[in-house]
């Protein structure tokens, strides 16, 4: 049998080929991206209209479009990020950024993150690494043990399957109707999406846009202690250069940019999203540490 290390790799044809983003150079890479950005956004809302036509009647099929409009709205803050990451550091991060591209559990945590209020990176990262434990302890005194929870909504919402209890009982799972609320003022979308669309109307999809935000933003690298007073500057000084090359569209307005201000998360790229597994005799351990504590 031949070694898996020594299998022919197949032709790079089809989808999923963003990993070859590394073979541009900066300036094609940043138009590439430019081309891309805009089509990822209208992906997004167009899943977020449709899941409008049908709310009343289909509220768990709604809720999956939902999903998925977030989904590509977060791809949009996962492309910008590898836009922000500084020059010196873009040939060794881009692969990572390429991974969490195409991760749920990335894309998830990333479009979360746009209501985190962490104070600095290193905060940050704490938020992340308690979002990608594939498990964690629940309840008053810790008796539960869960899966991952935001993988779990993603899933359970999407499909009938096989799931089992912690004491081995195996049960189906059956996607429900979500949890629904009155909204008097009509739904806002995701806020992942929200900044995706300030985005855009703030000029930052066209190839001059993507320069200026690599050009300001490149020059500090979000290291530990680097926090939103930092992001506050660069934002203002990237926005003010929007202002003098005239990229802001004419359907700009003052909320996207406080939308930016207020929900775009600092970059990432030096953040780790794969799945943390979590071995039972940690749960267990952490269960014991919980009963004593409520003791």
């Amino acid at each position: 049998m031949a070694n898996a290390q020594n299998k022919p790799k197949g032709p790079e044809i089809g989808l999923r080929q963003a990993k070859r983003l590394s073979q541009s150079n900066p300036r094609e890479r940043l138009e590439f991206i430019a081309r891309g950005l805009p089509l990822i956004l209208r992906s997004a809302e167009k899943f977020r209209e449709a899941g409008d036509v049908i709310r009343d009647n289909f509220g768990r099929e709604a809720a999956v479009l939902d999903g998925f409009a977030t989904e590509e709205a977060a791809k949009i803050l996962i492309l910008i990020d590898a836009v922000r990451c500084p020059p010196k550091l873009i040939s060794s991060k881009l692969k990572s950024i390429v991974g969490s591209f195409y991760n749920h559990l990335a894309r998830l945590i990333y479009a979360e993150a746009t209501s985190w209020r962490p104070t600095n990176l290193k905060e940050l990262r704490s938020y992340v690494d308690t979002a990608r434990r594939g498990h964690y302890i629940e309840g008053s005194s810790g008796e539960y043990i869960m899966p991952n929870d935001t993988l779990y909504d993603r899933e359970s919402r999407l499909y009938v399957d096989i799931e089992a209890y912690q004491d081995g009982t195996l049960t189906w799972n059956e996607p429900r109707e979500p949890v629904t609320y009155a909204f008097p003022f009509g739904r806002s979308p995701p806020t992942a999406l929200r900044v995706a669309i300030a985005m855009e109307q703030v000029g930052m999809f066209t190839p001059a846009g993507l320069k200026a935000a690599s050009d300001i933003w490149g020059s500090l690298e979000y290291k530990d202690d680097q926090d939103h007073h930092d992001g506050e500057k660069l934002t203002k000084l990237m926005l003010e250069r929007f202002l003098a090359e005239g990229l802001p569209l004419p359907t700009a307005q003052q909320e996207h940019v406080t939308t930016l201000y207020e929900h775009w998360q600092i970059p990432m790229y030096n953040l780790d999203f794969a799945l943390i597994p979590v071995s039972m005799d940690e749960l267990i351990a952490a269960q014991e540490r919980e009963l004593w504590s409520t003791v």
